[in-house]
């Protein structure tokens, strides 16, 4: 089975610092899992990150991360998705799980009734259909280490799009967000849309169906504490 935990609405650097360390004491023998999460209103901007994609931020704070990609923002009301996976043990290729992520979302969505698709020059999923065309749902920022990932995917349920209005969302000045309580009524509740992306991601990755499992505090709190720093690091964005 793959491990999966809802962790509820948690500040963003604390979840960062526990899925880095995680990322760094495990071995061959680790259970792969997979941390579904809110984050508390937050900026974050990828190691290659430019300010000048940084507008007007405001009260809302801005966190420098490891992960690939330019900046984006996390708030209540988006499924952000953590997949902490050994893809060396797996034998997943960065941009395989890159297309999984894009695709489970995808198949997600038409679920409830949106198109969207991928897109060949910029990483993430975008509305497909209608007059909001081209108007992005979700990104994805990642990073692999020693083999291992973690980063993830951040899909727009029913959260305050207002602030991507202060950044150049991804990098992109002008890129219009939109979320799911925007094109479906009634909204689906956070976690059956968590339940349903987990299980299209798992199968598309050929990974052990998911065993919902809650969060150890204080396990947690332990990886939280401490960040190992490791260099020469393979990222992706979007």
């Amino acid at each position: 089975m793959t491990i999966v935990r809802n962790l509820g609405c948690r500040p963003y650097e604390s979840v960062w610092r526990a899925m880095s360390h995680y990322t760094d004491i495990r071995n061959q023998e680790s259970a792969d899992e997979i941390w579904c999460v809110e984050h508390e209103p937050v900026f974050t901007q990828g190691q290659a990150g430019k300010a000048e994609h940084l507008l007007n931020t405001g009260d809302i704070p801005v966190v420098q991360v490891d992960r690939g990609g330019q900046v984006t923002y996390h708030g209540p009301g988006q499924l952000v998705v953590y997949p902490l996976l050994d893809l060396r043990r797996a034998k997943i290729g960065v941009r395989e799980l890159v297309t999984a992520l894009e695709t489970a979302t995808v198949a997600m969505l038409k679920g409830f009734g949106i198109a969207a698709a991928p897109r060949a020059d910029a990483p993430g999923v975008y509305l497909s259909e209608g007059p909001r065309t081209g108007n992005k749902i979700a990104s994805i920022g990642l990073r692999v280490r020693r083999g291992c990932s973690f980063h993830g995917i951040a899909i727009n349920i029913d959260m305050d799009l207002a602030p991507f209005l202060r950044i150049n969302p991804c990098g992109y000045a002008g890129m219009q967000m939109v979320q799911m309580a925007e094109l479906v009524q009634p909204v689906p509740e956070w976690q059956q849309v968590a339940e349903i992306f987990i299980g299209e991601l798992l199968s598309i990755l050929s990974l052990p169906p998911a065993d919902w499992q809650p969060l150890d505090e204080d396990t947690f709190a332990h990886l939280s504490a401490s960040v190992q720093a490791t260099e020469n690091q393979e990222t992706t964005n979007g």
